[in-house]
């Protein structure tokens, strides 16, 4: 899926058949902002494929989630047609913290978030209780690494954070374009 981003640029969605199609062009959100907060670069414990195998066979949450697919799909791609950071950002926290929760529901649990990653959600619902909306976004997929998003406007305040409250923590922010 990373693969059809770095080819198209833009945003995409992964559909079931696990074949990703890109939805808007680069140029869709121009405002919208990406950076990578790399927290580790050792290998993971529980691979990725392993973990997710683990997780359809051991999790008792794995249904729900399923069912769920098809309108979350609707409502992240309503929220990106119409640049609805809030929205977006909402769907986007939700959603990663959810499949971290059927790794820990899975059997023997997983867990791929660390201290420092549980630090940056703190920080990222903190930036966005002060600033009295939601305006930074974060998501975790099968590892410790953020990926943060929110609007130019935000960027340099949020990565002015990250780098004050993380310095030694957090081994680099890059932002994607």
């Amino acid at each position: 899926s990373s693969g059809i981003n770095a080819e198209y640029g833009g945003l995409r969605d992964d559909g079931a058949d696990s074949v990703a199609r890109q939805v808007r062009p680069a140029n869709h959100w121009p405002s919208l902002r990406v950076l990578v907060c790399v927290v580790c670069k050792s290998e993971k414990a529980v691979p990725s494929t392993a973990g997710m195998q683990r997780t359809v066979e051991t999790s008792g949450l794995i249904e729900q989630r399923i069912a769920s697919v098809p309108s979350k799909m609707q409502a992240i791609s309503a929220a990106i047609e119409s640049r609805d950071f809030p929205r977006f950002g909402e769907i986007t926290m939700r959603d990663s913290n959810e499949m971290h929760a059927l790794c820990l529901d899975s059997y023997p649990p997983i867990t791929y978030l660390n201290s420092v990653s549980h630090e940056i959600v703190r920080l990222v619902h903190s930036f966005n209780e002060e600033k009295g909306g939601v305006r930074a976004a974060y998501t975790f997929d099968a590892g410790p690494n953020a990926v943060l998003f929110c609007e130019e406007g935000d960027l340099a305040e949020l990565k002015g954070r990250i780098m004050k409250e993380f310095n030694g923590k957090v081994t680099d922010v890059v932002e994607c374009t």
